[in-house]
């Protein structure tokens, strides 16, 4: 082999590794794709569209109520495909479920994204939750068909992936994911006004 052809093979290989190395760090540090399993996001969401999973800016600015979220399912760790839920409540929050409907320190959310209108099954128990610090209280949009922090409470922060911004997949889905805002809603015990600190 002569010394251009070991030269060329030499630039190709680097330009490789320079790719691996590139796409590495920002699917693990910046962003990463994520394929929806489940139904529990409809209409939001539907099973088989793929949205792009903000891993970067959550590490300065914290997950705020109605950012939709990708974590670990709790209890299984990494084996299985990741939930993706709304953020409802975020460290300090009170969150209840009554009568059919959701509250947050007290106020009742208003929630239009929710699939045919219903806050969350009206079967439900009333139950409340506190959500303490470095954790999120997540709920799917389509209530009646959702396993999520009513049946396993607050997630953690150290198992959560990262903020869903954009659904890219197919094409005529392509949007971005906005985060709706709760005016009435005041903060929790964390006191000052919006979410708490940022999650580890």
């Amino acid at each position: 082999m002569n010394r251009g052809s070991l030269g060329c093979l030499l630039e190709i290989a680097e330009t490789l590794i320079l790719t691996v190395v590139i796409f590495f760090l920002i699917q693990n540090f910046v962003a990463q794709p994520y394929r929806v399993e489940q139904q529990s996001m409809q209409d939001t969401l539907e099973p088989g569209q793929y949205v792009l999973v903000d891993k970067l800016t959550p590490r300065f600015d914290s997950y705020k109520r109605g950012d939709i979220v990708v974590f670990q399912q709790p209890d299984v760790g990494e084996g299985r495909t990741p939930f993706i839920k709304r953020v409802i409540g975020v460290p300090g929050d009170r969150v209840a479920i009554k009568d059919g409907r959701v509250f947050v320190n007290g106020q009742p959310l208003r929630e239009p994204y929710v699939k045919d209108g219903d806050t969350t099954d009206t079967s439900d128990p009333e139950s409340s939750f506190t959500v303490s610090d470095g954790s999120l209280f997540v709920l799917g949009d389509h209530r009646s068909n959702s396993t999520d922090s009513r049946m396993f409470g607050p997630v953690p922060g150290s198992s959560v992936i990262g903020r869903a911004w954009l659904r890219y997949w197919p094409l005529s889905s392509l949007g971005v994911l906005e985060t709706p805002r709760y005016g009435n809603v005041a903060s929790g015990a964390s006191g000052a006004p919006g979410p708490a600190s940022p999650l580890p």
